[in-house]
């Protein structure tokens, strides 16, 4: 059984400063201004927030940005109910966790909240590792991946890329960064925010987060290419 922490692996090009050009430049069609443009001085970010504070956010659904969470499968469960949205998530109908590659072994998010109360983990740790080995002992005897996921643990590692326009992950931030949000959930979508905000900051600097959640048990997050290989330091 192997126990890891939650992480958000964002492409390096889904950052483009230059996004905030497009959408200034696709906003000035509804207004006839482009000739108002300034390319040299960094403003669209400016003009973009003068139309959001005026409830202009349909302009902001022009663009997209893509992410890979690695996260547990209930966070994951809460993730998929945003819309509009698109989704490609590891299966575990067809993930078959005795595989070598996975190296006969589950994996799981541990879940930073029982790291202080060693009754409540050690209880968590057991119930995993009991389904592990029922799981494994189905697939001994027959059992399909599909059918013997069905023991599997919620704190199952899942990887799942999220394809958001920027509208929806304004409104994914407001929702999963506030205080009422699952801590897991809180865990990989603030330090996101944060990024967003040093990345985009016209466009992700009003919404508020929860400021009490501990930055130590943040979710890295880690800048790729394109195809979420991590980039060398």
């Amino acid at each position: 059984m192997i126990i890891i922490q939650p992480q958000v692996l964002v492409p390096e090009a889904e950052l483009d400063i230059g996004k905030m050009e497009k959408l200034e430049r696709y906003a000035r069609v509804c207004y006839k201004s482009e000739d108002k443009m300034d390319t040299t001085t960094g403003q669209a970010g400016s003009f973009l927030k003068g139309l959001m504070k005026r409830g202009h956010e349909s302009i902001i659904e022009h663009e997209k940005i893509t992410v890979l969470f690695i996260i547990d499968r209930g966070i994951s469960h809460e993730i998929v109910r945003h819309r509009i949205a698109a989704y490609s998530q590891e299966s575990t109908r067809y993930c078959n966790y005795s595989r070598d590659r996975f190296g006969q072994e589950i994996t799981l998010i541990e879940p930073f909240f029982f790291l202080n109360d060693q009754k409540a983990y050690e209880l968590w740790y057991h119930s995993c590792m009991l389904a592990e080995k029922n799981y494994m002992a189905l697939l001994a005897a027959g059992r399909s991946a599909q059918e013997a996921r069905s023991i599997l643990p919620n704190s199952l590692k899942t990887e799942i890329v999220v394809s958001y326009n920027i509208r929806e992950w304004r409104h994914f931030f407001r929702l999963r960064c506030d205080m009422a949000a699952h801590p897991q959930m809180r865990q990989v979508a603030i330090p996101l925010l944060l990024l967003f905000r040093e990345r985009f900051p016209f466009l992700f600097e009003d919404i508020a987060y929860d400021q009490t959640f501990p930055s130590e048990y943040y979710g890295q997050i880690i800048l790729t290419d394109e195809l979420f290989t991590p980039r060398q330091s």
